[in-house]
């Protein structure tokens, strides 16, 4: 991209405030915190509900960024910076991509469905490679932002796009549609996500079906009900089971061929997966190659070559103290970019490392890629770059600290995990190059049993509680407790990232953790031991104090240690009784502050006990006034202006119009709310899953496990699993109160829960050893494993043992 910015100025329909209309911009952002921002950058400054890109304009100024497209100019900055005042900037950005997109002239393939889009977008890019020069959407760019992200990435070399769309209410297809502009449309599957968007199925389709109005072909299942609802003009070429009424008629021939019949041709095709989705997905990416006329030979080599997609970034422990991040399955120019900025955003040490292979469908000449790749790798500050392949030695080499191999096999022939130490290792590759053999060399062993923790999941808990605040209202999170048993570290990353204001732990140790890991923003310790007062000042942390003894211990240390106004959040007993400071208490508390210069009370809160109990919320209202007018005495007589913060979880959910200046969020974060309609808007955050160790055939009367708990009364298959009281699965869950998930399917636990396993009932369920077995996660949800034992969530998340490898995966 090189374009002149007095070309963008009427697409956008923008007042110019600038001096220099004859700048190129080469590149668009919407994130501040990209160290791939330069002064070739044109800046969205983008606004939501709880995030507005104008606050950061000035820091990027300061880093070189000069051209920003604004719904206002902000003060004392209109003379250091050209700006393109626009009514909406989301909307300004959708019309640059349409704009952008009216450029190119070459085939444009637009995805749309409930299922599959992804799946079907890397598999037809790895389809039609060997003919295509492709741009294809990054992972799963496909929403409002996405599209438009993914489109501006097309450059003069490519001649196929290939871009899906999202969408989850009506009038956002529209958009996408004209951005995305495609020639080809292609329905995946049509299921239930995003339903609540719509008023029926039928509007839903409706919707999606929008993508393609100007399309050439739509490439779909039959279906009545869908092509009733297309344009009478629009053709299609459809695909259907046993359908002779269908372009293309498909049979099974056991479990992996398919029969194809397309007028009067017929081939048979061997496809590499048995589940159905993939059957399905495969079947649409058969349905293009037979659209772009390929000749059966090459379909059916190529089909038969898929393979399962990873469509995540995924943070993993590594040896040595390293932290792994694992994106080994592609590599391309503009997933390059987004892997780097993950990249910053998780690194748990300063040293930063990159394994990368050589890069494919970039759409730029070979010179001017790693001409680009190098400024990349500069701009993010890579310490040492590992270059794989024949292509990226020769055009790295002047990068410093490079090493360069020609194969993995030469890398894992000379480097082991002795060589990588206290470093963040980004791990990117072609899947040609098989870099997952160097993530098993480099990753931390343990045993097959992980909890993947979702950060997008993370991220739309926290601006689903977010989007019940108002906008000046501060946000503290909680990650005690080795973050709900999420991981604190990687957890606290994704917030800093997210920029809220607070992070509460429960003892000074837990703070000193967070930031030795790099953690910088403000931390409560909501649970100091005086012991731990001089850490605490050492490293930052913010006591609560609770009562006057643990007050005026804190001031004598800070009197030793000539502190002054130094953070400290005071803590009310309203009606936990648990700790803080009754009413009683507040004469001798503002005698103690009066005049105090070594301490500053930077927050006063209190904790509700029942905010989550309906039948309570009369005493809950009981606790919020007498908070409020506890506060409010503190505050005239010790004339301070502190924030003020009484809400927890179920708190923000039920009671927000008492959200004073800031609340407190905690396992809601994780997904978990205390109320089942508020659990409809929350996504799963944690999934424990393992695999099967051994499948044996029971028969009757024999027994399973200790004390003979279960005994067989008919024939009975079951398999065993490598997960038990010791990782933190209740031992009253077995005995058939408990189960877990195989292919979808219910296995019920039999027998007693042992100390490193547990026995599963898979008589009726296809599976075989080495299948995934899924612990909780969707299905059953943690909430459901609580219920059955009796217990609390909470306690089910924080139990799972240290042993249980944590993945943090971002899709």
């Amino acid at each position: 991209m090189s374009l002149p910015i007095q070309n963008i100025i009427p697409v956008i329909h923008a007042k110019w405030f600038g001096s220099d209309e004859t700048c190129l911009i080469d590149n668009v952002s919407i994130d501040s915190r990209s160290l791939q921002n330069n002064n070739g950058t044109l800046f969205f400054a983008l606004v939501g509900q709880h995030h507005d890109g104008h606050q950061y304009i000035s820091e990027l100024i300061a880093t070189g960024v000069q051209h920003f497209v604004v719904s206002r100019v902000p003060e004392k900055l209109s003379d250091k910076a050209n700006f393109l005042l626009v009514n909406n900037t989301l909307e300004a950005l959708q019309q640059f991509a349409a704009y952008y997109r009216k450029q190119f002239d070459f085939p444009i393939i637009g995805i749309t469905g409930s299922n599959g889009k992804t799946i079907v977008k890397e598999w037809l890019n790895f389809l039609l490679s060997p003919e295509y020069n492709i741009i294809r959407s990054p992972k799963s760019y496909n929403s409002q932002v996405g599209v438009p992200l993914s489109v501006i990435g097309i450059n003069e070399r490519h001649n196929l796009g290939i871009f899906e769309a999202g969408i989850s209410l009506v009038g956002e297809m529209e958009k996408l549609s004209a951005i995305i502009q495609p020639t080809l449309g292609i329905l995946t599957n049509i299921g239930s996500a995003h339903n609540e968007g719509f008023a029926s199925e039928e509007e839903k389709i409706s919707e999606k079906l929008k993508l393609f109005k100007d399309a050439e072909a739509v490439i779909l299942r039959k279906n009545v009900k869908v092509e009733a609802l297309l344009s009478p003009s629009q053709k299609t070429f459809t695909w259907n089971y046993n359908d002779a009424s269908a372009d293309v008629s498909i049979s099974k021939k056991g479990a992996s061929v398919l029969e194809i019949t397309q007028k009067d041709h017929r081939f048979s095709v061997e496809i590499p997966f048995h589940d159905k989705a993939s059957e399905e997905n495969t079947i649409t990416c058969l349905m293009v190659l037979l659209h772009f006329g390929y000749d059966q030979k090459t379909i059916q080599e190529r089909i038969a070559n898929l393979y399962p997609v990873e469509m995540r970034l995924q943070v993993k422990n590594g040896n040595n103290n390293c932290t792994i991040i694992d994106d080994s399955y592609s590599s391309d120019y503009q997933s390059l970019k987004i892997a780097l900025d993950f990249l910053e955003q998780h690194k748990t040490h300063q040293k930063k490392t990159v394994i990368l292979s050589d890069i494919f469908q970039s759409g730029f000449p070979v010179e001017e890629l790693y001409a680009k790749v190098f400024r990349l790798l500069t701009h993010n500050k890579i310490d040492t770059v590992i270059g794989i392949g024949e292509s990226i030695g020769t055009y790295l080499k002047d990068y410093p600290n490079f090493k360069s191999f020609a194969t993995t096999h030469d890398f894992l022939s000379q480097f082991n995990s002795e060589h990588f130490s206290n470093e963040t290792i980004l791990i990117k590759g072609a899947r040609s190059f098989q870099f997952e053999e160097i993530v098993v060399v480099l990753e931390e062993k343990t045993h097959e049993t992980v909890l993947e923790i979702n950060l997008n999941a993370i991220s739309h808990n926290l601006n689903y509680y977010k989007s019940k605040l108002k906008p000046s209202t501060k946000m503290m999170v909680m990650v005690k407790a080795f973050g709900y048993g999420s991981g604190s570290f990687e957890i606290a990353k994704l917030l800093a990232h997210h920029k809220v204001d607070y992070l509460g732990v429960a003892f000074a140790d837990e703070g000193i953790a967070l930031r030795n890991a790099g953690i910088t923003m403000p931390i409560i310790v909501m649970n100091p031991e005086n012991t731990a007062f001089s850490a605490m000042v050492a490293y930052n942390l913010e006591p609560e104090i609770y009562s006057a003894s643990v007050l005026k211990k804190f001031i004598v240390l800070a009197q030793q240690k000539n502190l002054s106004d130094y953070p400290i959040h005071l803590k009310l007993d309203t009606g936990m009784h648990r700790l803080g400071f009754e009413g009683k208490d507040l004469d001798e508390l503002i005698g103690l502050l009066k005049n105090n210069n070594f301490v500053s009370v930077k927050s006063i809160f209190s904790h509700l006990s029942s905010s989550d109990v309906p039948e309570f919320r009369d005493f809950t209202l009981e606790q919020i006034q007498k908070f409020d007018s506890w506060s409010s005495l503190l505050i005239k007589e010790l004339n301070i202006a502190p924030i003020r913060h009484i809400l927890n979880t179920s708190g923000i959910y039920s009671f927000a119009e008492h959200q004073f200046d800031m609340v407190r969020l905690g396992i809601g974060l994780y997904g978990v709310g205390n109320d089942p309609e508020e659990m409809t808007h929350l996504e799963n955050v944690g999934t424990l899953k393992t695999i099967i160790l051994q499948i044996k055939e029971i028969a009757v009367g024999e027994s399973v496990g200790y004390s003979r708990k279960f005994r067989a009364t008919v024939p009975t298959r079951t398999a065993t699993i490598p997960i038990g009281y010791a990782d933190g699965i209740p031992r009253s869950w077995g005995n058939e109160k408990g189960y877990v998930t195989i292919n979808h399917q219910k296995a019920r636990i039999v027998g007693n829960i042992c100390m490193d396993m547990l026995m599963i009932d898979v008589t009726n369920i296809d599976c075989r050893e080495g299948d995934t077995v899924i612990v909780f996660g969707k299905s059953p949800r943690v909430t459901e494993l609580a219920d059955v034992v009796g217990t609390i969530a909470y306690e089910i998340l924080t139990s799972i043992s240290h042993r249980v490898k944590r993945v943090f995966y971002k899709e």
